[in-house]
């Protein structure tokens, strides 16, 4: 019963239609009475020959009569329970959509999209079927158990109830016993689901490696190991499910045994007529429901308990970026200031930045170069506040980054990666994600800055083409130059392009560059780069390695320089040089 606990917060609010809905399921209950008891004088009158016209009209006026206030009661407190059952997994979703949303980047490391899409479906729906069928289950058998007993001990003989009864309690033993073990084998079967959900969304995700690798047979091998496995759970959940109700038959059976033969004895001696007894193995017949939907409710609690859990666990996470109670509501604007002593990712041992400290004015654009993995998207994801646990501090206009409210701070801030998310929408809607209050004149512009104006007139609906799920009918270089455009139409104080012209050519690159320095004279730019001609026009260059800077300056002082920035200038020089001469052979 510690689910109904759990849900107590939401009985609360929705008391008044759960109230409304338990009371109708009385009366329903109460009308149950009444057909058994009607047939049995029907049964008594017909064996003493007392039957008349007048006696069959009213009984079946009263049977037609009690069904229809049944049809109607049935119906309310199906509206009100199972509608109840509807706001709960409304609420439940809600709650758990907004806390995705709010939760940071150590979270989604630490819980996979399968198992977080497992929460979100199968578990919230076993919670929703504790508050309809659940509460159907525990009012009604307890409901129509009760009048059920009372009208056989009242209308028919006490004793014989009593006799009748003495199988039941080895019901809720056994209910009790069964009811633990479906729980835990209930979590470890949500568990192998999410696995299998995880799977499964891993796999589509990841069609073109797999099928251009050649590894569709193994991974469909895999699959069917993972379904495997989750169907050897859900046997064993099942077996236990399945032991309940031919225990329950059971038990009715032998209920049934011993009315039929001290009934028929307390009909010989006179105790009882031939239509009590009738009306009583009627009742007895009512009471198959209640004991079956014993077996359902420890089924629905035991499910929703080991779910309610799950998604609780989820819900009490907290993110470690979080708004102060005095945070400033206003756009970041000014001289960015990086002062780092050192900064970890969450779980890790070594230091991803150490002592990395410059000063950019407002209006100026910075480069970070280095090899791949040195540290320069770190940089970026700590402008972004994806990770605030750090030694050292940013600030914007003379103002700590985490003084600012995160609504007021990340609009200010316009973030490209080198892989961008496109919705399956139009190039559209997905340039204008950041603003849809954005005009169409807007949306053309921020095309024409990212030099992806031309490629979208030979799309064949132009701006209104579907571009697919993460924009699959889109090029490399095309999805890179959309998610520019979509950062530019927010005309961000500060742009961070992280190795977001990976994807395109030196000529087109060139241009997006040029267009951006024009457009961008009193904004502020940072480009984390492979392809040293993307910084070359950077008012400073960063030269990074192993989360260390280790070269700065202009192009021209780094070329100066002897190190890391001049050698690899002169082989990207020379390997671009020998790709011009491959393609002047080749024609």
């Amino acid at each position: 019963m510690s689910i109904f606990r759990k849900l107590a917060w939401f009985f609360k609010i929705e008391k008044w239609n759960y109230l409304i809905g338990v009371l109708f399921l009385l009366l329903v209950a109460i009308l149950n009475v009444v057909p058994p008891k009607i047939i049995g004088n029907l049964v008594q009158e017909i064996s003493t020959k007392g039957l008349t016209g007048v006696s069959l009209a009213i009984s079946l006026v009263i049977l037609a009569s009690v069904g229809v206030l049944q049809y109607l009661f049935r119906y309310i407190w199906r509206a009100r329970i199972f509608g109840g059952a509807a706001r709960l997994e409304k609420t439940l979703r809600s709650h758990l959509f907004t806390h995705y949303m709010q939760m940071d980047q150590t979270f989604y490391q630490e819980h996979r999209t399968g198992d977080l899409m497992a929460h979100a479906t199968n578990d919230l729906q076993a919670i929703q079927q504790v508050a309809g069928s659940g509460i159907l289950s525990f009012a009604d058998s307890i409901i129509t158990g009760i009048t059920t007993i009372i009208a056989m001990m009242t209308l028919v003989d006490w004793r014989l109830t009593l006799l009748a009864m003495i199988p039941f309690p080895l019901l809720a033993i056994s209910a009790g016993y069964l009811g633990t073990k479906i729980h835990i084998a209930f979590r470890k079967s949500q568990a192998a689901f999410s696995r299998l959900n995880n799977k499964t969304q891993e796999s589509i995700m990841g069609i073109k490696v797999i099928k251009s690798l050649g590894q569709d047979k193994e991974d469909i091998a895999d699959f069917k190991r993972l379904v495997d496995e989750t169907i050897q759970i859900n046997r064993k959940v099942n077996m236990l499910d399945a032991l309940f109700n031919p225990m329950t038959t059971v038990l009715i059976g032998v209920s049934y045994m011993i009315t039929l033969v001290l009934g028929g004895s307390f009909v010989v001696h006179n105790v009882i007529n031939i239509g009590q007894l009738v009306s009583f193995i009627s009742y007895i017949t009512m009471l198959i429901w209640p004991m079956f939907a014993i077996g359902n409710l420890f089924n629905i609690m035991e499910r929703g308990n080991a779910s309610y859990d799950r998604v609780n666990l989820l819900l009490h996470a907290r993110s470690s970026i979080i708004d102060d109670k005095h945070a400033l509501k206003k756009r970041a604007t000014g001289d960015l200031n990086f002062n780092i002593k050192s900064f970890t990712y969450p779980g890790d041992e070594q230091r991803s930045l150490t002592d990395v400290h410059f000063t950019l004015p407002a209006g100026h654009t910075i480069g970070l170069v280095g090899r791949v993995g040195t540290g320069k998207s770190t940089l970026m994801k700590l402008i972004l506040r994806e990770f605030d646990d750090y030694k050292g501090a940013i600030s914007v206009g003379g103002i700590n980054i985490k003084d600012y409210a995160l609504n007021s701070y990340l609009p200010s801030l316009g973030y490209v990666p080198e892989e961008s998310f496109l919705f399956s929408d139009t190039i559209k809607n997905n340039i204008r994600f950041g603003n849809f209050e954005a005009s169409d004149d807007a949306v053309i512009e921020a095309a024409k800055k990212s030099d992806l104006y031309a490629d979208i007139l030979d799309q064949p609906n132009q701006f209104d083409t579907e571009v697919g799920e993460q924009g699959v009918s889109l090029s490399g270089g095309q999805r890179q130059r959309l998610a520019i455009a979509r950062a530019l139409i927010i005309n961000p104080e500060m742009l961070l392009l992280d190795d977001a012209l990976s994807a395109v050519d030196g000529e087109t690159e060139h241009a997006i560059l040029q267009e951006l320095r024009q457009e961008r004279k009193d904004k502020t730019t940072i480009i984390a780069a492979h392809r040293l001609s993307s910084v070359m026009n950077a008012n400073e260059i960063l030269v990074l390695d192993d989360g260390k800077i280790i070269q700065r300056g202009t192009h021209a002082e780094l070329m100066a320089q002897k190190g890391w920035y001049q050698d690899m200038f002169h082989r990207q020089q020379m390997e671009t040089k020998i790709e011009k001469e491959g393609d002047l052979n080749a024609e």
